[in-house]
């Protein structure tokens, strides 16, 4: 596809910016950076990243490791400025991993002198807090409190000592970027414990199970949660004692309650839900090992051109983990992560490579991290943002790279948390020239924008967005959302998700070339973005220390959920 209408481009956000004198000359550096990017070597990369030997790059394995130095060995090769700890390329983080002891777990109902022993593994998992607690239970609808919306599951009862159970998601009457934060399990954890409850069941919704079947859910849930470790080395966020019920045990958990969970979740889509004392006491038992391991982000620089401005960093960031070595499936245990989410660092690197052939640096500094951790929590990214490697609060904003699927030509893009801040206005100014569409969130109940590692920047007050392929093709024979939905429910996760499958390195190209002009028109603006008046991720994030972040371990809403 061609781009010469990037000089054009350019030529306004220089005039725009008071630096017109410069648009000729920079906008032909730009075409030249543009033309440097290289479907080959997003393959190459790939290549490498996805292969057997790196063993699926799980995190805090020598697989991650030897990726983790590939990467930086990149970076150097491109003469970008290492931005680690110590001088070197390498953030190490310091992270706990937690595996339940399957054995010493139980969970039990005791009803009329009745007792109904479950199964571990086919009626509930634990959660990652070691628990012993036996106690009353109570309903709490979705367990959130929103007084902006003068919302409260927790109004008019007492769940103080009791174990409290609720419904995965948030009410569907929210606005979108309410529900998204709602939605998110560790806020319903951080909730339950501000209100004084002991324990936390929860019960997926029909829509969550149709999408994530139990029986899949199973699989990633016997995987070891991460979390990342304070100063202190304690796990960075609270959490009760905790276990996710399969729908059977939901069932049982609900008989002989005033509602039965079938009601129940008709009066959640009905938007009546209401929360009542189940006749019902739990006994929970959860017993995790936990093992200290040490993993790190791979961070680099490339130092910009102006004497104030540089100052101010733009980040590009894409996860550099995936999910390791799992149960077999056609006799294939390696879980390559081709497209999650060795795609999203392969164009992280030509983004690189196209900002290191510049004859002059953008007026703002640009830095790439490669991060550690993401499939189990937003670890990595998380540690960054709350210890970032340059001075704090210069960070201006984060564009994220995770899991592009190059299944067909790229002819339009969703850019998610765009609508949010100033950056919608760049990305329509960087899609523009390449005749790429901007198209809305296809599917904004399902809260993408909470479950990638933009987030973390959010979390932080930085505006951030994260950019999917969309679902035009330029072929009405091809159903570019039937090929998503196929390769979500077949292939994410799956040790298909390697280089055997249909890739379009053309597509990947041209995503490289968008997520370069974005981050060089933010790079180059005399404003640095900000979150639009009365935004409620800009207001509930405003001047944050991380202390409302949601992010940690959790094994309630696994993270193949971020697209669904």
């Amino acid at each position: 596809m061609r781009y010469c209408g990037a000089v054009f481009l350019i030529a306004l956000g220089f005039c725009g910016s008071g630096h017109a004198q410069q648009a000729g000359p920079a906008a032909a550096e730009v075409e030249q950076a543009l033309a440097a990017v290289r479907p080959h070597a997003i393959r190459a990369h790939m290549g490498f990243l996805a292969d057997d030997l790196l063993e699926g790059r799980r995190t805090g394995t020598r697989g991650y490791d030897l990726a983790a130095k590939y990467v930086a060995a990149q970076f150097e090769a491109l003469g970008l400025e290492p931005a680690g700890t110590g001088g070197g390329y390498f953030q190490p983080v310091p992270l706990v991993q937690i595996t339940a002891d399957e054995p010493a777990c139980s969970l039990a109902f005791l009803r009329d002198g009745r007792k109904t022993e479950l199964r571990y593994g086919l009626d509930y998992f634990n959660g990652t807090r070691d628990a012993d607690v036996t106690a009353p239970v109570v309903f709490v609808g979705f367990g959130v409190t929103a007084p902006e919306m003068g919302y409260d599951d927790y109004a008019g009862i007492d769940v103080r000592g009791k174990i409290v159970a609720r419904l995965s998601g948030a009410p569907a009457s929210f606005p979108h970027d309410q529900r998204a934060y709602y939605s998110d399990p560790r806020v319903g954890a951080r909730n339950a414990l501000a209100h004084g409850a002991a324990g936390l069941f929860g019960i997926f919704t029909p829509e969550l199970e149709r999408m994530f079947p139990w029986e899949l859910f199973a699989q990633h849930a016997r995987w070891p949660a991460v979390s990342w470790l304070d100063a202190d080395g304690r796990p960075y966020h609270p959490a009760p004692g905790a276990a996710i019920l399969s729908r059977k045990a939901a069932e049982e958990l609900f008989a002989g309650a005033p509602h039965s969970l079938e009601k129940v979740f008709a009066n959640a889509e009905s938007g009546r839900l209401q929360s009542f004392e189940l006749p019902v006491q739990a006994s929970l038992r959860s017993t995790n090992r936990r093992e200290r391991i040490e993993s790190p982000n791979v961070v680099a620089v490339l130092r910009g051109s102006d004497p104030r401005l540089r100052e101010e960093y733009v980040v590009l960031s894409a996860h550099l983990d995936h999910v390791g070595v799992g149960d077999p499936v056609d006799g294939d245990s390696i879980y390559n992560g081709a497209y999650d989410n060795a795609s999203g660092v392969a164009i992280l690197l030509e983004v690189a490579n196209a900002f290191a052939r510049l004859p002059v640096a953008p007026r703002r500094s640009v830095l790439f991290l490669a991060a550690t951790g993401e499939e189990e929590g937003l670890n990595g990214s998380e540690f960054f943002a709350h210890n970032p490697t340059v001075p704090a609060g210069r960070i201006v904003a984060d564009i994220n790279l995770d899991m592009f699927l190059m299944l067909y030509p790229l002819r339009d893009v969703v850019a998610f948390g765009a609508e949010h801040s100033s950056l919608s206005v760049t990305v329509e100014e960087a899609a523009r020239p390449l005749g790429i569409a901007v198209s809305p969130d296809p599917f904004p109940e399902q809260v993408f924008f909470i479950r990638s590692d933009h987030y973390s920047f959010v979390q932080q007050g930085i505006p951030a967005i994260h950019l999917a392929g969309g679902f035009a093709t330029g072929d009405p024979a091809v159903d570019g959302r039937a090929l998503w939905d196929t390769w979500m429910r077949e292939v994410m996760h799956r040790p298909g998700d390697d280089m055997s499958q249909r890739i379009d390195f053309g597509a990947g190209a041209q995503f490289a070339k968008l997520n370069f002009l974005i981050s060089y028109l933010v790079a180059q603006k005399d404003q640095a973005p900000s979150w639009n008046p009365g935004d409620f991720f800009g207001e509930k994030f405003r001047g944050s220390s991380g202390d409302q972040s949601p992010a940690g371990p959790s094994r309630e809403i696994p993270k193949p959920f971020k697209y669904r």
